[in-house]
């Protein structure tokens, strides 16, 4: 879920990324179609490394599934099923578990693989957006409240959806937490706020989750105040937006580099830009290239097909 920060575009500079190869004669699509609907606005997205695509739908909460390599998503978790009228950010965890955030519903679900309600958890007076997985928990990330969220995972069971960042525990009241990421070993995570709108109120929060503490991340050379994240190693991506100098709005992904201990990064490349009406949201990887939710959060008039699409110019 968007909301707009007022920060620059800046320059970057080039940098050589590896990553991974497509199959061999492996063809995909560079548009997928997520709904043919009118008002279907969809906002999270999640791809397993077998290629299986999950999308949600901010507007009535449901959840498509598809495949890569078929241009066509269909509905997997039907809109407005065990309460779910909106969706968010969602995540698959090692067991192949889905979890979904439901935003202004207040509530984060979880789903076994065949599409079964494992839990439905609440939180009170939030607008869960975004969430990050580990091995022992789920963090979600309130963007009414600045509250972050964190839910146990004990082998099968799900906890209880629990406060554990207060506002008053970041070094600044969070304007809009919203991107949210994890590494591997599941010691730190990061966090974005894109704050109130005004410039410079954006920030990127690195949170450790062992001593649950959160301190600002010092960023150079662009913004991470982003919506959705993507974490890779040292590499961190985030959508983005700034003025286009034009009274108007543009969306780009930013690609940084951390430092090792996770305290500041280097915005090192920024994707090719796409315009307001197209509005895109998340990112998710697939093999050698980047995708991207086109919401129309923003556009004067949603229009189908709504689509997810190649991040050009940045994999």
């Amino acid at each position: 879920m968007k909301t707009f920060v007022a920060a620059a575009a800046a320059a970057v500079t080039a940098l050589t990324v590896t990553v991974p190869l497509p199959a061999p004669g492996d063809r995909r699509p560079d548009t997928y179609v997520v709904s043919r609907e009118p008002g279907v606005r969809p906002e999270g997205i999640a791809v397993t490394p077998t290629g299986t695509m999950y999308v949600t739908s901010v507007s009535d909460g449901a959840v498509y599934r598809g495949h890569v390599r078929e241009r066509e998503l269909r509905p997997f978790l039907p809109a407005g099923t065990d309460g779910r009228t909106r969706a968010a950010g969602v995540r698959l965890d090692r067991q192949g578990r889905i979890f979904v955030a439901g935003w202004d519903t207040g509530a984060l679900f979880g789903y076994a693989p065949d599409g079964t309600l494992l839990a439905r958890r609440a939180a009170a007076g939030a607008a869960l957006n975004d969430l990050a997985i580990t091995d022992d928990a789920v963090y979600v990330t309130d963007s009414a409240t600045g509250v972050l969220w964190r839910a146990d995972l004990v082998g099968t069971e799900i906890g209880e959806l629990t406060p554990w960042l207060s506002p008053a525990d970041f070094p600044a009241v969070p304007g809009f937490l919203n991107g949210i990421v994890a590494t591997a070993d599941g010691r730190l995570a990061f966090a974005a706020d894109q704050g109130t709108g005004a410039p410079g109120s954006e920030r990127l929060y690195r949170v450790d989750l062992h001593r649950r503490t959160a301190t600002v991340v010092a960023v150079a050379g662009g913004q991470l105040g982003a919506d959705g994240l993507l974490l890779e190693g040292n590499r961190l991506y985030g959508v983005v937006n700034f003025p286009d100098g034009q009274d108007g709005w543009l969306f780009a992904v930013n690609l940084a580099l951390l430092a090792p201990d996770g305290r500041t990064a280097q915005v090192v490349r920024q994707s090719r830009p796409a315009p307001l009406a197209q509005s895109p949201t998340t990112i998710a990887r697939d093999a050698d290239r980047l995708l991207w939710v086109n919401s129309q959060l923003n556009a004067a008039a949603p229009a189908p097909p709504f689509t997810v699409t190649e991040v050009p110019g940045l994999c």
